[in-house]
């Protein structure tokens, strides 16, 4: 006998022309006083970025989660490396 309910579909994830490539995102320049609440709230809510972006004003949560894949990615090692080394 053959099971008459609809099967559940993956879900697939569509790109559309605005996105960008993750190797060509800016650093996000953030103060001293933001990236310490950043790490704090981070340890206590973990990526719940909206959440965190709440408490800085004028910082949406995609710029606290590029933040923080920038800081924190394996990718972005050798990135963040030529950008310490520009501005020191």
């Amino acid at each position: 006998m053959m099971d008459k309910r609809p099967r559940k579909q993956a879900k697939t994830r569509s790109t559309t022309s605005e996105e960008v490539s993750s190797i060509e995102w800016e650093f996000i320049k953030m103060t001293e006083q933001e990236e310490d609440l950043i790490y704090r709230m981070h340890r206590l809510v973990g990526d719940k970025w909206d959440l965190i972006a709440g408490r800085i004003p004028g910082r949406k949560a995609e710029e606290i989660e590029r933040f923080w894949i920038m800081r924190h990615g394996e990718v972005f090692a050798e990135k963040r490396n030529e950008h310490q080394a520009n501005n020191s």
